[in-house]
């Protein structure tokens, strides 16, 4: 590739938050995928302390539902054989949504998204000449992520960790508090 990608960009507070809390759970999606987590439904149960708190055989149903389309969701993506500089890509166009509430400057993060595209539909065509949908089918799996729900994904792998407080609030209060954070960035040759 001639030219070179970099997006690292230097965001408001304010709006790191709000790209954060709206995505952080389609980010966790792609994670998951990448780092081939193990799916069994049973130490997912188990984990989430389901046991712990009775639910009715409706809402035990819902809650097996919704670890269906979170399995789902990774196997499509692994079924792709998505690379690591897929992934990053991924996950700069997950983030850097305009869609987000409050942002200061909703026109520079829908340019950074564009330039996350871009930099996807480059590489896909100079890696994978042979397979012209590639670019594609790997968009195409981004709103499905949206499909998997958050508060499933708390119960699941957060709440011994964490307890009842809200992923959104703990992101808040990470990036208020001055920690440091380190943004995914594209480097293409």
């Amino acid at each position: 590739m001639g030219e070179k990608y970099s997006i690292l960009p230097d965001l408001q507070v304010t709006d790191q938050v709000a790209l954060l809390r709206m995505c952080w759970s389609e980010l966790f999606v792609l994670n998951a995928s990448q780092c081939s987590m193990p799916l069994h439904v049973a130490p997912l149960l188990a984990a989430s302390g389901l046991h712990a708190s009775p639910m009715s055989a409706e809402r035990v149903v819902a809650f097996m539902d919704h670890i269906r389309i979170f399995q789902e969701q990774v196997e499509k993506l692994k079924a792709l054989h998505v690379d690591s500089a897929e992934y990053t890509c991924l996950k700069a166009i997950v983030l850097f949504t305009s869609d987000a509430c409050g942002l200061s400057d909703a026109g520079h993060i829908e340019s950074l998204q564009e330039k996350s595209q871009c930099a996807l539909e480059e590489y896909v065509r100079s890696q994978y000449p042979n397979q012209p949908n590639r670019f594609g089918k790997l968009l195409l799996r981004l709103p499905s992520l949206r499909t998997v729900s958050a508060s499933v994904i708390e119960q699941l792998f957060f709440v011994r960790l964490v307890g009842k407080t809200p992923i959104e609030t703990l992101i808040r209060d990470m990036l208020l508090s001055g920690s440091s954070f380190n943004w995914p960035y594209v480097a293409m040759q």
